[in-house]
């Protein structure tokens, strides 16, 4: 495989969240740092690439039923990550072509690929927000001018909030998301736990930590479950993502990432 050549503001030299993810999810837009890293992780614990896969398959699941079973048009999906099967406004527009899917990262590499998730029904619309977690007013401010926020809307936030490592500030910031937008409005999250995998997640932790490039932290399913404080939690709750309406027939086998749908009443 050639090595892609990197856009600027892309450093290669320090491994980034969005093109480790990629690389476990089969991708190509990553470099050496980010397989290093990677495979580090692997040989800590293979689980981790079934995780990945099994998150994705989350989100699918999840927007497919808030769309084509929830009725909701608008979109937001924040900590977007790279483009790559199914992306969001794939499966909600397949679901109803009239959707409304705002993306925001603040990966230099996830905008340069940008143009991939912008490519709309024409019903629909798409757009990305080049834009910090920390900074939701900002976020609110660039989706208002796609997504007519009086209506409802819903929020995912994939695999994100764990790299804002305080809890405060990590339940602040979805309180405030969540006061902009009208009741019947969802949100959608994940987050890693060492629920399945106990000290060897632990470990993963303290390696990405010191290799990558944004510190992130575990968090009970209990913590977890403090995002969805004054939110209609849908069934089957918060849960490891695997077990979350399962498409598959069989009891699936739980993974180190819990999450759940909640709806503002």
């Amino acid at each position: 495989m050639s090595e892609q050549r990197p856009g600027p503001g892309i450093d290669t030299s320090v491994s980034h969240v969005a093109r480790i993810w990629n690389y476990w999810l089969g991708g190509k837009d990553n470099y050496p740092v980010d397989r290093e890293v990677g495979d580090q992780i692997l040989g800590m614990l293979p689980d981790v690439a079934r995780l990945a896969r099994a998150s994705r398959l989350f989100l699918n699941r999840v927007v497919w039923h808030l769309a084509a079973e929830a009725g909701i048009r608008q979109f937001i999906d924040i900590g977007t990550g790279l483009p790559t099967v199914d992306n969001t406004h794939e499966v909600a527009q397949r679901a109803a072509p009239e959707s409304r899917i705002v993306y925001v990262d603040n990966d230099p590499l996830v905008l340069e690929h940008a143009k991939s998730l912008l490519t709309s029904t024409p019903e629909g619309r798409t757009a990305y927000i080049h834009a910090d977690l920390r900074e939701p007013d900002g976020i609110l401010e660039g989706a208002a001018e796609t997504l007519d926020l009086s209506r409802p809307v819903a929020f995912t936030l994939m695999g994100i909030l764990e790299f804002i490592p305080d809890d405060d500030e990590a339940y602040a910031i979805v309180r405030r998301l969540l006061s902009a937008v009208p009741s019947g409005s969802y949100f959608a999250m994940y987050d890693g736990t060492n629920v399945v995998h106990g000290a060897a997640s632990d470990r993963i932790v303290e390696v990405w930590n010191a290799a990558g490039n944004a510190e992130l932290v575990l968090r009970t399913p209990e913590q977890i479950a403090g995002f969805f404080e004054g939110l209609e939690i849908e069934e089957p709750g918060i849960v490891p993502v695997t077990h979350w309406r399962p498409d598959t027939p069989g009891e699936p086998e739980p993974v180190d990432a819990y999450g759940g749908v909640g709806r503002k009443p």
